[in-house]
């Protein structure tokens, strides 16, 4: 199937759509917590519905069944980092700090797969340190919403390699059903440890305004379910490296909406946007060296050395 220019304006408009989670986070009242609790649920019984039109089973095994719901823990954790993230900074922080999801991506695929890690990815992961060393140096006010940033990119690089391994033997929305449940599930595990130790004033907050069931519903059916649904379709027809160079606009554009509708309180001094391009520019490079660095050793090995 051939791309047209209507597939690359759909990619980015997903892109912008991901990018506008950090700023629906910001305009839910909720904890971050009760966020995630409601986009899991909401987003599993989408699914749920979903698989049932498609007339897709349900059933992969015990075994694998387990992987998914203990994969769902991590995409809660990411995704309650994630939230928390922007809530006690600001949500250019937050996709700042998740751009370093492609470097952890880089050190953990290769203990995977036994592979060996590539020195370009050392590289640039030294250079996305250094952005976010420029980062901690101007907006130290903020380093804890960027530290949480951090561990939900490193939360959201581990469950994609785990992904990696289950896209070959189950249909997308079936594990990602799974991994809704699983997440679900987790978050309402932890609730009686949140009350009791993390909870604004001691009080599980799920009680919602109109407008946070709004925010919530398009978190959840147009972020997740549609969101990801679609990626998938396009990545039928386009590249799998213009794909991933697309998705690394992600932060770039969130950023703008961010700086667009909440003005001033997302205006940084120079220096965080100086690190933010480091980190940024790392990120476009990866792919470029990463395509690069497999079409030299494709044609060694078709020499036969």
């Amino acid at each position: 199937m051939t791309a047209t220019p209507k597939d690359y304006i759909h990619l980015h408009f997903l892109v912008l759509i991901w990018g506008f989670t950090a700023i629906l986070g910001l305009l839910i009242t909720i904890p971050a917590v009760e966020i995630v609790f409601y986009r899991t649920l909401i987003s599993a019984a989408g699914l749920a519905v979903l698989m049932m039109i498609l007339g897709l089973s349900f059933r992969i095994g015990r075994g694998e069944i387990i992987r998914l719901l203990l994969t769902g823990s991590l995409i809660a954790g990411h995704w309650i980092l994630f939230f928390a993230s922007a809530r006690v900074s600001t949500a250019s922080v937050c996709l700042a700090g998740m751009a370093t999801t492609s470097f952890w991506t880089s050190l953990l695929e290769p203990m995977s797969t036994g592979e060996k890690i590539k020195w370009y990815e050392v590289m640039l992961g030294l250079v996305v340190i250094a952005g976010l060393y420029i980062i901690f140096h101007f907006e130290f006010d903020h380093a804890p919403g960027l530290i949480m940033a951090l561990g939900s990119a490193f939360l959201a690089a581990l469950f994609t390699v785990i992904n990696k391994h289950l896209t070959v033997r189950h249909h997308h929305h079936t594990i990602t059903f799974y991994e809704m449940a699983g997440a679900f599930v987790s978050i309402v595990l932890f609730l009686p440890l949140y009350q009791r130790y993390l909870a604004e004033s001691g009080q599980i907050q799920l009680v919602m305004t109109s407008m946070d069931f709004v925010y919530i519903l398009i978190l959840a059916l147009v972020c997740t379910v549609y969101a990801y649904s679609a990626s998938i379709g396009i990545m039928k027809k386009i590249s799998a490296f213009t794909v991933n160079l697309i998705v690394n606009l992600e932060p770039v554009y969130g950023i703008i909406l961010a700086v667009i509708i909440f003005g001033d309180k997302e205006k940084m001094q120079p220096g965080f946007y100086i690190g933010a391009a480091v980190i940024l520019a790392s990120v476009l490079v990866h792919p470029i060296l990463d395509r690069r660095y497999h079409r030299k050793y494709t044609s060694v090995d078709n020499l036969g050395l």
